[in-house]
């Protein structure tokens, strides 16, 4: 592997427990089928492998014997269910301003080592969806969901009833291609890329219900970082959902050999434990910061064998107790809030 894999947010497979539950299938056994812990589902804003949630769809498809589920996920949640990302480009005052702003935000928001490109032909407008990652499995499903997005996008300036010229996706064969296309509202045909076209005079249409605040959105949460050390401490954030990962594990899901992943990680200043007790540290903050959860309890959320061995881990790497730094924050924000009661 040359550079590090492509993640992506949890948000973007949509509802998909409650697509495979309504269709009498186990989420739990879908989730053991990815190896992925099942409570990523509850934490739409994690970050995961984007070729996990390839495999995730043909898990989930599998399960409820259903391939047209990448279509119904999208259209399910539309634009509206992939957070900031979609709410920017829903916002645009008109429909090119909305598409590029897909386009130029998918890598910072919502996913990276993948691609939106507009193309402009005379009368016609090509707008299509790359995955730069090499990943195989599930491929054209996740090209199908990405097709339900943008038709939603499509859709809120034209209505739900509005269908592109041409609506295709990659692969020698459509699986539940009939399925797909009636969910999708559009007939589907193979191609060299996915790709939705349509007219190009309709990107100057102006937008029903823009929102000009949303275009002060931030872009320094950004998920474009591709560095192996920031991916790293994504998946062992990952990880901890169902335990503490070693660096066997995420050489394996890197899918670098463990020498190699040791020498990368040196060129960068790093070592496994580096990373692993850089993430401890901002998951115990986070979770400190939650008043209902005890010391014990936050020890063995993390992995430490009791309550001691966590208190001295934290102290030696911030100086201060658990219960000291859990009341030094609470000290703060109760200064805080008689600040901003005496500025009212």
């Amino acid at each position: 592997m040359a550079g590090a894999p492509g993640l992506t947010k949890v948000r973007s497979i949509g509802p998909l427990a409650r697509e495979v539950e309504r269709a009498g299938g186990s989420i739990a056994r879908v989730f053991r089928a990815a190896e992925l812990p099942l409570g990523l589902i509850d934490e739409p804003e994690r970050l995961f492998l984007l070729k996990d949630q390839l495999l995730l769809l043909e898990c989930a498809a599998r399960e409820i014997g259903d391939d047209s589920l990448p279509a119904r996920l999208s259209i399910g949640g539309g634009m509206a269910g992939l957070g900031r990302y979609g709410e920017f480009a829903s916002a645009a005052g008109d429909l090119q301003t909305a598409i590029e702003r897909a386009n130029g935000f998918i890598g910072a928001l919502l996913q990276s080592a993948t691609r939106l490109a507009l193309e402009v032909d005379g009368e016609r407008a090509r707008w299509t969806y790359f995955v730069t990652d090499d990943s195989a499995t599930g491929r054209q499903k996740n090209e199908i969901l990405a097709l339900g997005y943008m038709l939603d996008l499509l859709r809120r300036f034209f209505g739900p009833g509005w269908t592109p010229s041409r609506a295709s996706v990659t692969g020698g064969f459509l699986r539940g291609g009939r399925a797909s296309a009636e969910t999708l509202g559009c007939d589907i045909a193979l191609g060299a890329a996915a790709a939705l076209e349509f007219p190009a005079a309709i990107l100057a249409a102006a937008n029903p219900h823009p929102v000009t605040h949303s275009a002060q959105l931030s872009t320094t949460i950004g998920l474009d970082d591709a560095s192996l050390a920031n991916t790293g401490r994504h998946l062992i954030g990952l990880a901890l959902l169902d335990g503490r990962p070693s660096i066997a594990w995420l050489s394996r899901r890197l899918d670098v050999p463990r020498r190699t992943l040791q020498r990368r990680l040196a060129k960068e200043g790093l070592t496994f434990e580096m990373l692993l007790h850089g993430v401890l540290l901002e998951q115990a903050r986070r979770l400190l910061s939650d008043d209902a959860l005890t010391i014990s309890q936050i020890a063995q959320v993390l992995g430490y064998s009791d309550h001691a061995h966590f208190t001295r881990a934290f102290a030696a790497a911030t100086g201060a107790t658990p219960s000291a730094w859990r009341a030094n924050r609470r000290d703060n924000r109760q200064e805080a809030r008689i600040w901003r009661e005496m500025a009212s």
